[in-house]
């Protein structure tokens, strides 16, 4: 990563997130500077530029911090100016101040910062009156309460797709394991072809944690949000979903560890190998159907029928061969149980 990934993002803000800070800052400019007259409304802009943040739950979460922050500041600035007079040197000993008292306090490093920036600018400003104080308080809650309220009012975010795209890929590519462990199973492979095997099926964790990402994020996205009864089912059904297939990689990473680790050259002629090959092939038809059926891969399987009936019975395996069919057999098993219904 170079100089330029210190300060620039990976993609833009969206451009409706630059236009609501624009409009909340304005509007607590305005009403701020009405409400109180006098100096002008910067705390009251900072609070509602702040606030704006990509969900409504953030945005509450931001203005607790900011005006925690800035009450805690104006407070010991304006002790300090009472105790000490305003000086040049006096603003960077309050800072100091702040700084201890909100570690004093175990605050955040965010709310931390905010009080002895809060505490900077009073004294900067030139003002140590508790009048001036109590304005600068209040100013503070109004410029958040309009960056709440403006975030909330104006097309309020709900990050439903990236979960459904996460899902769907998940979903893909755990099928797609399953189909390529059915085929390994069924004919030789060479020592490069069992390393792909085995890294192919590895992939499946970080796409399975950027799935929980997610949907996390989707699901902080509708905390107080006024959309939230629209999308809050769709949200529940892709957690049930993960919830199904998360065992599932674990099992089919478990299965390929276990293929790549006892792996014979003679064990694609076992007749229970084949048959183990095809309830994969089944296991990932009914992969597909689940996700299908939760509305989050728009594609259609090639039959709404799952295909995994009863389990799969077998005869003893030949002498070298039963740890591995064993352990493929319970893996199978587990994968069963989460894809059949009761």
């Amino acid at each position: 990563m170079g100089i330029t990934g210190t300060f620039r993002a990976s993609r833009r803000v969206p451009i409706l997130q630059v236009a609501k800070a624009s409009a909340a800052t304005i509007a607590a400019w305005l009403i701020a500077g009405w409400l109180i007259p006098g100096p002008l409304p910067v705390f009251a802009a900072i609070a509602a530029l702040l606030v704006v943040q990509p969900s409504v739950n953030q945005s509450f979460g931001k203005a607790i911090e900011r005006s925690i922050g800035v009450i805690l500041g104006v407070i010991v600035a304006t002790a300090a100016s009472l105790v000490f007079g305003v000086n040049s040197w006096i603003i960077l000993v309050t800072i100091v101040i702040a700084m201890l008292v909100a570690w004093a306090l175990k605050m955040t490093p965010g709310t931390s910062n905010q009080v002895a920036i809060s505490a900077m600018l009073v004294l900067a400003l030139g003002s140590s009156s508790p009048e001036y104080a109590v304005d600068r308080i209040l100013e503070t809650l109004i410029g958040a309460a309009i960056g709440i309220i403006v975030n909330a009012l104006i097309v309020p975010p709900v990050t439903v797709s990236p979960a459904r795209r996460d899902l769907a890929l998940l979903g893909g590519e755990l099928a797609g394991s399953l189909d390529r462990l059915a085929s390994a199973l069924e004919s030789p492979q060479t020592p490069a072809d069992l390393q792909r095997l085995m890294v192919e099926a590895r992939l499946m964790r970080p796409m399975r944690d950027a799935a929980d990402a997610s949907i996390a994020t989707g699901e902080e996205s509708l905390t107080l949000n006024p959309r939230r009864s629209a999308h809050r089912t769709e949200l529940i059904e892709m957690r049930t979903l993960l919830e199904r297939l998360s065992p599932i990689v674990t099992q089919v990473i478990g299965m390929t560890r276990a293929f790549f680790d006892h792996y014979d050259a003679a064990l694609a002629d076992e007749p229970t190998v084949q048959a183990i090959a095809e309830q994969l092939r089944r296991a990932a038809h009914d992969v597909r159907l689940a996700v299908h059926l939760a509305d989050v891969d728009p594609e259609p399987p090639t039959s709404a029928i799952p295909a995994l009936t009863s389990p799969l019975v077998i005869r003893p395996p030949k002498s070298g061969h039963w740890i591995l069919i064993g352990s493929l057999m319970e893996d199978l098993r587990r994968i069963r149980d989460e894809l059949v219904e009761e």
